[in-house]
């Protein structure tokens, strides 16, 4: 739970509940189930009112007993004073401790809990309710900018981490800004809100489609959407439908990336901004994988113009668009087309730029610089790179989208060639096992 507290910036009582990943209506439903299982007073709680306690608020001393026998601590465990009671039934008198999970001593009640008048109970909880509603409108400038630094750390962490390790991040921290959301926010915060959760949304979606979990990926890139649109940020929207496009880029169908990657270039209106220049080179690529010739080469002559007129940025982060990834777009789109020299030359620039050849993008570009081989049916020369770079990535990194591009180098080539000692070598590197989780 530590490691959670520490990495998350929650509560020890929400790490808890992460840790065994239950969102907030699972836990109530666990607590729920253990109080009817060991015939105990139910607490009259809700999400909500859950929510409430692991973002600062004190339950009651008998509310504290259950969440201790239900995460299987004690009090200080939890963030929260109290002991941990345990007992076989509500009524039994007893001090004798027992053991519990761990060595954790449990102290049995003297007393049975006292009946609590349901009624009583209801008027406590839409008081608090009304409180929470009233309190939850103070989210100011000072938590937004400590929000913004935590996603500016996951953006930076992104380019890098293991796409496992990076999702439960970015959960986890989604969770916590949609329960701001939820509460009762000016106008203006809800905004930035919105925004935060468009860009949590879209790394989520982008990590669970490296992952090979596409309707997850596909069903996290429609929450992205949303939450932009409900921002009112026309930059936002369109960046965020740039990324969703990757999506049906690498699995198909190519129809679809066209169409998100012009409804983002239209929202950009011919700006001559970065986001304006990722949507024309992701434009370029998605319509050359669908066969767009002419399409495509526009596209590849807007998304220069753009990036040449564009502020220049020196972020390097998971949302920036540096001269590097304007390349890998690029090369995408040159592969497609089958303009191998033209492919060949942003491919080595690309490179060039990146100081650590590590990483998923370095090893995109080296697949692509195999399927030129491929075209080139240059056949043992393309597998072998494509095999290379599979197995220069730890397992961890060795993701389904890379299975995916390395297997576009067999289908380049010819029919009669697919049974060559090399194909059938590169086929057994693919049939590794991936970072997928």
């Amino acid at each position: 739970m530590a490691e959670i507290v520490n990495c998350c910036g929650v509560s020890r009582l929400r790490a808890h509940r992460l840790g065994r990943g239950w969102t907030l209506r699972q836990a109530v439903g666990e607590l729920i189930r253990l109080c009817e299982t060991r015939g105990l007073a139910r607490p009259n709680v809700d999400q909500d009112q859950l929510g409430a306690w692991e973002t600062g608020r004190t339950p009651r001393a008998g509310t504290i007993d259950l969440l201790c026998r239900l995460y299987e601590t004690d009090a200080q465990g939890l963030g929260l004073t109290g002991d941990y009671r345990s007992t076989s039934s509500p009524a039994t008198a007893t001090s004798a401790p027992t053991q519990g999970p761990g060595g954790l001593v449990r102290l049995r009640p003297v007393t049975a809990p006292a009946v609590v008048d349901p009624f009583d109970e209801l008027i406590d909880s839409y008081r608090r309710k009304v409180e929470e509603t009233l309190a939850s409108a103070t989210t100011g400038a000072t938590q937004l900018e400590i929000l913004d630094e935590q996603i500016m750390d996951l953006r930076q962490a992104y380019v890098s981490s293991p796409p496992t390790e990076m999702l439960a991040q970015l959960v986890w921290l989604i969770e916590e800004l949609r329960l701001l959301a939820a509460a009762r926010q000016p106008a203006v915060v809800q905004s930035r809100l919105s925004e935060m959760i468009a860009v949590l949304a879209t790394l989520v979606g982008d990590t669970l489609m490296k992952l090979g979990r596409l309707d997850q990926a596909r069903l996290w890139f429609g929450t992205a959407r949303s939450a932009a649109d409900d921002s009112g940020s026309g930059d936002l929207r369109a960046r965020v439908r740039i990324q969703a496009a990757m999506l049906p880029y690498y699995y198909g169908p190519p129809e679809r990336a066209v169409s998100l990657t012009r409804e983002a270039r239209l929202l950009n209106r011919g700006r001559a901004t970065s986001t304006g220049a990722f949507a024309a080179a992701a434009e370029a690529r998605a319509r050359a994988r669908q066969g767009d010739t002419e399409g495509a080469r526009t596209a590849i002559a807007q998304a220069r113009d753009l990036f040449d007129r564009c502020p220049p940025s020196a972020a390097e982060d998971a949302w920036a668009f540096p001269r590097r990834r304007l390349l890998l777009y690029l090369s995408g789109a040159h592969t497609a087309l089958g303009e191998v020299q033209e492919a060949r030359q942003v491919q080595e620039e690309a490179l060039s730029l990146y100081r650590d050849r590590s990483g998923i993008d370095p090893a995109l570009l080296a697949l692509e610089q195999a399927m030129c081989l491929a075209r080139e049916h240059n056949v043992t020369e393309a597998c072998e790179l494509a095999a290379h770079t599979v197995l220069a990535l730890p397992e961890i990194h060795r993701t389904e989208i890379l299975g995916a591009r390395a297997r576009e180098v067999i289908n380049i080539l010819p029919t009669r060639v697919r049974t060559s000692r090399a194909v059938r070598d590169l086929g057994e590197v693919l049939a590794l096992p991936t970072g997928r989780r």
